[in-house]
């Protein structure tokens, strides 16, 4: 952010977040997901990442279920409280292999800045749809690799099991219940009826900073203390219009 576009100090400061990878969890030996997401939440702390997001392994099929969840958690803690090298800072720092591989990261993250600078920026690269194009490319490439099995994925294109490592349900799928879909319902009415002026007044802030070009962010943190995330979305569709896709 400093060298390439002269950030001031306070741009700098950079708090990241890392959530393992969704696509790698597969239905078919899903208890195997565990440690797909073991592997990358390593590389996420040994990178000193400040929070991190590690999947359940039932999340390939459902909303996540208490037990597996729980399971997603121990992997963060036992990396963290158990094995000792995660205690010191970066422990990789210095390896060929990792040097390299982030001189690789580092000079397609610049040039990828480029290519979306060159189309006038997030907002212009969007309007040709240049980032969707860009996730259906990979996302094929991928999805060919994986069937061709140029790409090996245990207990999916290769290593099966003798019953062929069929997609496993797990036992339990979360819904909600026709109680609790009613407590949130009654939730949001609640909020409706106590912030109904403030809300008011908050909403149309925020209309006049997104017509104005302001800064938003900062008004949605305002709209929140008030605002049901329907009256927002209701709000920025009201004077900005509702996305359609090209197709």
């Amino acid at each position: 952010m400093k060298l390439k576009y002269g950030a001031n100090e306070r741009s700098q400061m950079l708090k990241y977040h890392i959530q393992t990878s969704g696509r790698s969890l597969h239905a078919q030996e899903i208890d195997f997901n565990d440690i797909r997401t073991t592997l990358q939440a390593l590389y996420a702390i040994y990178d000193n990442c400040n929070s991190l997001h590690t999947n359940a392994y039932d999340e390939a099929i459902t909303t996540p279920t208490e037990e597996s969840v729980r399971r997603a958690m121990a992997i963060q803690l036992i990396i963290n409280k158990e094995l000792g090298l995660a205690k010191n800072e970066n422990p990789l720092q210095g390896s060929f292999i990792i040097e390299e591989l982030t001189d690789l990261v580092e000079e397609a993250v610049l040039s990828e800045f480029d290519r979306i600078t060159e189309r006038g920026g997030v907002l212009g690269a969007m309007e040709t749809m240049y980032q969707r194009n860009k996730i259906q490319e990979e996302s094929l490439y991928y999805e060919t690799l994986k069937h061709s099995g140029e790409y090996p994925i245990i207990g999916v294109n290769t290593f099966l099991s003798s019953k062929g490592s069929p997609t496993i349900i797990p036992a339990e799928v979360i819904r909600s219940t026709t109680e609790e879909k009613e407590q949130q319902i009654a939730t949001r009415n609640n909020i409706w009826n106590t912030w109904k002026k403030e809300s008011d007044i908050a909403l149309a802030e925020l209309k006049k900073a997104a017509i104005q070009n302001k800064n938003m962010f900062e008004q949605l943190m305002e709209c929140v203390k008030y605002c049901t995330l329907g009256q927002i979305t209701n709000a920025l569709f009201e004077v900005g219009g509702q996305y359609r896709r090209n197709m």
